[in-house]
């Protein structure tokens, strides 16, 4: 199994902590692992709130106040889904920053509107919600891993360019 460096976390502490931010995750396909990731750093208690994997449509009803009208409609797996779970975390732990996930890691539940591999990725940062569609290629394992590196890049960039707008004032 290839491991995996620590170099996207320690980035994405050291930016939380230049800003002075704080973030909370929502996991669904990932189960976890960005929340493993971010918490490998020490120190990570500075920045890291807290997170929920909330796999079930219950747990993302009742926990994360995502609509049940979203998931009926839509499914789990879709933006809006990701969007309310983002910005559900962010309510719950009082974050600067929620992100959430949710996919289908397979190897089964794809679709054709929804293969294996489909991946929501959403930022909440106050008003704003920046939200990413991935397909990613892969077992089980492999898409877990390939959507937590793209939640991680998804917050350092946001964070590298508020710094960037920050030192142009």
């Amino acid at each position: 199994m290839k491991t995996i460096p620590f170099g996207l976390e320690e980035r994405l502490g050291k930016l939380l902590r230049e800003h002075g931010k704080t973030i909370s995750v929502a996991e669904s396909c990932t189960g976890g692992l960005i929340s493993h990731r971010i918490t490998n750093i020490p120190g990570s208690s500075d920045y890291y709130e807290g997170g929920v994997v909330s796999y079930s449509n219950k747990s993302k009803t009742d926990i994360l106040h995502v609509s049940p009208i979203t998931l009926k409609k839509l499914g789990a797996v879709s933006y809006q889904t990701a969007k309310e779970m983002a910005k559900g975390i962010r309510q719950i732990y009082g974050t600067d920053l929620g992100i959430a996930t949710t996919g289908i890691a397979g190897p089964g539940g794809g679709s054709p509107k929804k293969p294996v591999g489909l991946v929501y990725i959403c930022l909440s940062i106050q008003d704003k919600t920046i939200c990413r569609r991935f397909t990613f290629k892969g077992s089980r394992r492999e898409i877990k891993t390939k959507s937590s590196e793209a939640a991680l890049r998804i917050v350092i960039r946001y964070l590298l360019s508020v710094l960037k707008e920050d030192r142009k004032d």
